[in-house]
């Protein structure tokens, strides 16, 4: 869903975010110019008609991949996934970390802490994942709680869920392979990038657990060294290799500014010659014939899938069925204001076709009606005005005593609480953007004609779709 005329209004405003986020450091940084931003574009395009009969694309041409795609990314990418962070200390300094990892922590997820391992499987069971990571810092620096928090979580969900670890590998050894292994672990995944691209403690997870994965950040001056260790990794039978791309974080602005990359403009900034080093290795695997699976997971993947499904989560526990819940995870509501018998009417009309009365809300006084996509074409315009809103679910700890709220039971002793907060201004809709509404929006006719660019319109577009494609350079 991205059309030309809502593009300026989508960079101006990553770049007003950037620009916040870093203040005086902002103008300190190599951002990509407009010329080098249409060779970029070159390069990357013409990689991928060099990959095209191998290349494969999920989460609209967002992670593109050869071969095949684990199942713990497949988990992520449909919106199923838990990630635990089990503390936020590491042993290592990798010049790329987004965060400062030198502190304890209590084990968290999505703003939740989760303190008793107990209560963590009982919202692992309740929201019906089917997938669980185990993050830190790094987890094996804290080994008897991760091992508690794998176990409690594989009793109480069975085979049901897939359970995957992420570490440097540092305190790797065959006793705590075991470990892992019988508390229910199905994957690990290794960032070598933490030990100059060391092999031995991926090469000792192998025939031990299930599945053993190498994910590191694409990092444009291992390029080389990289291309030299692929075919190793092939060789001592790894299942995977994941490469993300690097990004810029207030922590690590010190460490990666120095490197003279370029930087581009996103809600989080991101370096252009990581994409493209991760591009090129694809690139190299095919040429030479390693039949690897490897995929690409982008900044705008994890940026945009991550958050959706999050919010699309959190949005089915609280939404109206009278309203409707966004491909970006937004719940939307509809509602048509008018004199009351023109309303009454207009309820009739939706009884006579037989619309479910769950799918349409009359408020008390009669003169606005609710109505979500499944009875849009059932009302009659001409008589009232239009409008649209949008919420975000929000999962709490604790109430804030802002919003409307649902409590959720995990257990006798933990209850979670889902907000609804308001995320748009309401818009009013008018009688000439009545079509486009219903063919670009209600019926995501992606082929139709978009609305002339206004601010109204990039906000919805914002809060409806799932930006289609890899990052946009500029």
């Amino acid at each position: 869903m991205n059309h030309p005329n809502n593009l300026n209004q989508y960079k101006n405003k990553m770049i007003e975010l950037n620009k916040k986020e870093y203040g005086e450091n902002y103008d300190q940084l190599r951002w990509i110019s407009e010329t080098e931003a249409g060779k970029a574009s070159d390069q990357r395009n013409k990689i991928m008609i060099d990959l095209k009969d191998s290349i494969q694309f999920l989460f609209k041409n967002t992670k593109p991949f050869l071969n095949k795609l684990s199942q713990g990314c497949k988990i992520c990418g449909q919106g199923s996934w838990s990630c635990l962070f089990i503390n936020s200390r590491c042993n290592c300094r990798c010049f790329y970390c987004p965060a400062e990892q030198m502190e304890d922590s209590v084990p968290m997820t999505n703003t939740l802490p989760f303190p008793k391992s107990s209560d963590y499987a009982d919202y692992i069971n309740k929201f019906g994942f089917k997938g669980m990571s185990i993050s830190g810092g790094e987890p094996l620096l804290t080994l008897d709680t991760t091992l508690n928090y794998i176990q409690k979580v594989r009793k109480k969900a069975g085979e049901n869920i897939y359970i995957w670890l992420y570490t440097n590998g540092t305190m790797v050894t065959g006793d705590i392979l075991l470990k892992l292994k019988d508390a229910g672990l199905d994957e690990i995944r290794f960032d070598i990038g933490a030990v100059n691209y060391n092999l031995e403690k991926v090469k000792a997870a192998i025939n031990v657990i299930n599945y053993v994965t190498v994910e590191i950040p694409a990092v444009p001056e291992d390029f080389e060294l990289m291309k030299k260790k692929i075919p190793e990794m092939k060789d001592i039978g790894i299942n995977y290799l994941n490469l993300h791309q690097l990004r810029l974080t207030p922590y690590n602005y010190e460490k990666i500014a120095k490197r003279n990359y370029t930087f581009l403009h996103e809600e989080k900034v991101t370096v252009l010659e990581s994409e493209l080093t991760a591009l090129n290795l694809f690139r190299y695997l095919l040429e030479n014939k390693i039949e690897l699976p490897v995929n690409y997971c982008s900044f705008v993947y994890k940026n945009q899938f991550q958050k959706a499904a999050v919010r699309k989560r959190n949005a089915s526990c609280i939404r109206k069925i009278y309203e409707d819940i966004t491909e970006q995870g937004y719940i939307r509501y509809l509602f048509i204001s008018g004199t009351v018998d023109n309303i009454l009417n207009q309820v009739n009309i939706l009884i006579k076709n037989g619309c479910r009365s769950d799918h349409w809300f009359l408020k008390s006084s009669k003169d606005r009606l609710y109505f979500n996509e499944k009875v849009f074409k059932f009302i009659e315009f001409k008589d009232f005005k239009l409008f649209c809103g949008y919420f975000e679910a929000r999962i709490l700890p604790v109430l804030s005593f802002h919003n409307p709220f649902i409590e959720i039971n995990l257990n006798k002793n933990r209850n979670v609480v889902i907000e609804k907060i308001r995320a748009s201004e309401e818009f009013e809709l008018y009688r000439d953007e009545l079509g486009y509404f219903e063919n670009y929006i209600i019926n995501k006719q992606e082929s139709f004609i978009p609305y002339p660019e206004n601010k109204k319109w990039f906000e919805i577009q914002r809060l409806e779709f799932i930006r289609s494609g890899l990052q946009e350079y500029f």
